[in-house]
């Protein structure tokens, strides 16, 4: 199958831009360029908005790992081990930093990019092909995944809360959080028409948040909800970077790395396939 768009060329001449089916109808080898692009619009954005989504996650520590840590002493780990409260739930926040930021790029910048600035329609009228696209804004989630998530970190070193040296792989664990979260979450905003539709996000973060074992073990509850919250792939974050921070490896963290290669996957191939057949097809 192949496509045709007009692009601009030089001198304001309109040159026909020509995929051909396969690889080359989907990717150019170029998705920095909507990078670069997200990073120029960034300069004029409001910073007060990128810093919000740091300081959430620092908000709940200083409230819930220090302040009722006091209270609450040491806490009991999925792998049996005792760590205190704030070094329980500061590795879960690590990873809510990581999805919040990626989330917050795949989605409502998706989203009003793809259904009011009309602004895919204009990448994909170039040489860009869909895939450039999708991975080209999943990168740029990633990176503001990655600036939480790098300013968080260090916060819990200069707090104690980074019990061994494994600590360090953390930050390209939380990358992977966030880059499955951003893929996923730029699939299903793809699909959306309305605001009204966009606040089903929020009604799926908020309790995956909340009973991911973030603030709590998980086995205070009963076997069979347990289950449910091992379908999460917040849990899944979870427990990866608690491993890593508290220097308790298994090798079931490999399940967990293998979770979010799959979310990875499937949220760049519905991205790709929604991005064509609204465009291109």
């Amino acid at each position: 199958m192949s496509s045709l768009r007009q692009a601009q060329g030089p001198g304001g001449t309109e040159t026909a831009v020509t995929r051909t089916g396969g690889v080359r109808a989907l990717w150019a080898g170029n998705p920095q360029s909507v990078v670069q692009r997200g990073l120029v619009a960034a300069r004029s954005s409001s910073w007060a908005v990128v810093l919000s989504g740091f300081f959430e996650p620092v908000f709940y520590l200083a409230s819930m790992g220090i302040g009722l840590g006091s209270l609450i002493g040491d806490v009991q780990t999925s792998s049996g081990i005792e760590v205190p409260y704030a070094a329980f739930i500061a590795p879960a926040l690590l990873a809510v930093s990581a999805m919040n930021g990626a989330i917050y790029d795949s989605t409502w910048n998706v989203f009003f990019k793809l259904n009011y600035g009309k602004l895919y329609e204009g990448m994909l009228a170039t040489s860009l092909g869909p895939l450039d696209v999708a991975l080209g804004e999943i990168l740029y989630a990633l990176l503001r995944g990655l600036l939480y998530a790098t300013g968080f970190m260090i916060i819990m070193q200069i707090l104690g809360l980074n019990l061994a040296w494994t600590a360090i792989l953390a930050l390209p664990a939380v990358l992977l959080i966030a880059f499955g979260f951003a893929s996923l979450g730029m699939a299903v905003t793809s699909y959306m028409k309305t605001f009204q539709q966009m606040d089903w996000i929020n009604f799926v973060l908020l309790p995956m948040f909340l009973f991911s074992a973030t603030l709590y073990p998980i086995t205070i509850y009963p076997e069979w909800v347990q289950h449910i919250i091992m379908a999460f792939p917040l849990w899944h974050g979870v427990e990866l970077v608690r491993g890593l921070t508290t220097g308790i490896l298994t090798p079931e963290m490999w399940w967990h790395v293998l979770y979010y290669v799959v979310m990875i996957a499937i949220g760049l191939v519905f991205t790709t396939k929604r991005l064509r057949a609204l465009f291109l097809d």
